[in-house]
């Protein structure tokens, strides 16, 4: 996939996180000229920060593994919103991006993306003419769900009026789940609807989302469905593209969807689209990685699995109480919905390196306010105000989300990039 030239943007040191340093501006990607060091407190702390060395781990690890089955990989870019990561993803092989709003999509397109699958319905006037906007450059190539004729027939009615031809895909949804063609009777009237607009909608295959399943069982059924209907719908001639595309596939069950999409046949081109796979967790993914190397043998095979990449480090603010430690950190800079900020690494000025904070230490985040975290720690454990703190998180997402910037630092602790968010 091609990623076109972009106009780099500068570090602005009043972002949130970042340094202070006066007049500074350096491209993001040559942040290393500003000469900050996170251990040294260059940065104004809290602050989300990368590690360089585990996110290109990352990115190789699952490149090599849709590789293994044959597949094509379109990350999902609103983990992390970030089209300088977005590029980092293509040039490591991704056939694609993958979004979910008309915005983000813009701001990946001027971010340099020029393949978008749009893993959601493209609802409303407004939306419709941004996307029409980003079609008539000839380079960029679009793909938008659809499971309803009346969404079918506001779509035709705009792309026709546009003479913009869009890309759909039939999107299967399960009872009780999220958005998706329910029952055949259902999906018969969508494919029925998208052949009245043919020169404004091109059925281009079949999408779903199994992350709303929680049982293997239901999850493989639910794919071995989708791969015979996409079958059909080729044998019937009712898709445009050739070969027609298959995808699905968020961060739990990616290695189940390989395994029974890679069965598809060459007439059908298959994407899988993961996103919390680049920073990883110690939570919600961690989890699911487990589950996956349970039981998948490509997986065990490739070694050493995905590593957290994303911590949030913060000052001890505060020691009231003997076993409490007050935390500059709170719920708008980390995730909470899937469980608290865990404490992994401690760091005074003088010690050559932080010492990692294992289970055995008893610090533990118990509650957060908007800008305070409550640690649990030991009466005489030896811990200062204005120690560092570094937070292992769970859910990527939603801690990407509270960041304008985001650093990225080496094994020394170098900053060597600033990352720009678009949420």
């Amino acid at each position: 996939m091609k990623v076109t030239n972009y106009q780099q943007a500068t570090v602005n040191p009043s972002d949130k996180g970042l340094g202070a340093l006066p007049g500074a501006s350096v491209p993001l990607g040559d942040a290393r000229r500003l000469d900050w060091n996170l251990l040294r407190e260059d940065l104004s702390l809290p602050a989300a920060v990368l590690y360089r060395e585990r996110i290109n781990h990352n990115l190789a690890w699952m490149q090599r593994f849709v590789d293994q089955y044959g597949l094509k990989l379109a990350p999902h870019g609103k983990t992390t919103m970030a089209p300088q990561l977005f590029r980092e993803q293509l040039r490591a092989g991704a056939w694609g991006i993958t979004l979910a709003t008309a915005h983000q999509t813009r701001a990946a397109y001027r971010g340099g993306v020029r393949r978008v699958l749009m893993a959601n319905q493209l609802v409303g006037q407004r939306n419709m003419a941004l996307i029409a906007e980003l079609l008539s450059d000839p380079d960029f190539e679009f793909y938008c769900l659809v499971d309803s004729v009346d969404g079918v027939d506001q779509l035709g009615a705009f792309f026709g009026a546009a003479k913009r031809p869009l890309n759909v895909l039939l999107e299967l949804g399960v009872r009780g789940g999220r958005t998706g063609v329910r029952d055949a009777a259902q999906r018969e009237a969508v494919i029925e609807a998208i052949a009245r607009w043919p020169h404004a909608l091109r059925l281009a295959g079949v999408e779903l989302f199994e992350g709303v399943l929680q049982e293997e069982s239901e999850v493989r059924a639910f794919l071995r469905d989708a791969v015979e209907l996409t079958r059909e719908l080729v044998a019937r001639q009712c898709t445009a593209r050739a070969p027609a595309l298959l995808t699905g596939a968020g961060s739990a069950w990616y290695d189940v969807v390989a395994e029974e999409f890679a069965r598809a046949g060459e007439q059908i081109e298959v994407v899988l689209r993961p996103g919390c796979y680049l920073t990883h967790d110690v939570g919600l993914y961690k989890k699911a990685q487990t589950d996956i190397f349970a039981r998948n043998p490509i997986a065990r095979q490739m070694g050493e699995g995905l590593l957290p990449a994303l911590q949030l480090w913060a000052y001890v603010q505060s020691i009231p109480e003997p076993d409490r430690a007050i935390i500059g950190l709170g719920k708008r800079d980390a995730a909470f919905d899937a469980g608290m900020p865990e404490p992994a690494q401690h760091y005074r000025a003088g010690m050559s390196m932080p010492r990692a904070l294992t289970v055995g230490d008893g610090w533990q985040v118990f509650g957060m306010m908007d800008q305070h975290a409550y640690m649990r720690i030991k009466p005489g454990d030896d811990i200062k105000v204005g120690d560092l703190v570094a937070f292992d998180i769970s859910h990527p997402c939603l801690t990407f989300d509270k960041w304008r910037s985001v650093v990225v630092v080496d094994a020394a602790y170098d900053v060597v990039e600033v990352i720009e968010t678009f949420f």
